[in-house]
């Protein structure tokens, strides 16, 4: 693959996703990654602040750029946020953050949504500088389409307001006819916000469809099909080659404005990296 193809440019500045246990995985997939990778790291349930400051401070210290998350609904009060912001504050890895509502379908303390943390101003004063959002090309299951522009809006004028930089990153899919008239929607609103489309790297079938099926994503056969695999046969892998080739190809600066991609790292740290460099030709 030519570096120089829209394809392979839309992975510059790439970011990635894992989990306050893949530590190790990081660590293994070091050599692999380009010097300053944004890296996220979740707010998982079953991870306690310890193994989250711990993952975000590895990420600082492989070179990368750490992108803590916090799940609005999983915090039990506004003493857990300041404890949490705080201790990223002392670790110096606080200046990026995304701030997500969380799967809990009753908040666990005063926080219901993403909103109400970056309203809260907390993030600000800890030393947040850049805070990324959620976007959902192909909706949402439990939201109707015209809530989930309204709190966009209302979160990135939140953001703004306090004078901090925004983002958004997506939901991940299989189709690209979504995610570019979802694009093409944001900009016709005045939003021009970087978005980093979700992508999911290369991975089993199954373990695709499992997770495309927890967060609502569409599955059909056709879908399928367009994007690479069959709903017919599990076993093998997929990757993301014919998604981000039709991305590039029919992407357009003027329409959709500036894209990156982020990939929801489900096989692994190291083989998305590995995917990447692959694709890349390098």
């Amino acid at each position: 693959m030519n570096p120089v193809d829209p394809a392979s440019s839309l992975l510059d500045d790439f970011s990635l996703e894992m989990t306050g246990k893949d530590v190790p995985a990081l660590t293994e997939a070091q050599d692999v990654l380009p010097g300053g990778t944004r890296i996220n790291v979740t707010f998982l349930g079953n991870e306690d602040l310890p193994m989250r400051l711990a993952a975000a401070s590895a990420v600082k210290a492989g070179g990368h750029v750490p992108v803590p998350h916090i799940s609005a609904r999983r915090l039990g009060s506004a003493a857990e946020l300041e404890k949490f912001l705080g201790a990223l504050s002392e670790a110096g890895v606080v200046e990026n953050v995304f701030v997500v509502a969380g799967d809990p379908a009753e908040p666990m303390g005063p926080y219901e949504d993403s909103l109400a943390v970056i309203a809260s101003g907390l993030p600000a004063a800890h030393g947040a500088r850049h805070i990324s959002i959620s976007g959902y090309p192909e909706g949402h299951p439990d939201i109707d389409g015209q809530t989930l522009w309204s709190a966009l809006e209302q979160k990135l004028a939140a953001v703004r307001d306090q004078g901090l930089e925004a983002s958004i990153i997506t939901q991940f899919g299989f189709d690209t006819t979504p995610v570019l008239a979802w694009l093409e929607e944001l900009r016709s609103r005045g939003i021009d916000v970087p978005v980093r489309i979700g992508v999911p790297g290369p991975a089993g079938v199954k373990r695709l469809l499992g997770y495309a099926r927890r967060f609502g994503v569409g599955t059909s056969a056709s879908i399928a099909h367009k994007y690479g695999f069959s709903l017919t046969n599990l076993l093998g892998t997929a990757g993301p080659d014919r998604f981000l080739n039709q991305l590039a190809a029919e992407h357009d600066p003027a329409r959709h404005g500036v894209v990156k991609l982020h990939f929801y790292t489900f096989g692994g740290l190291r083989p998305t990296a590995e995917w990447v460099r692959s694709f890349r030709g390098y």
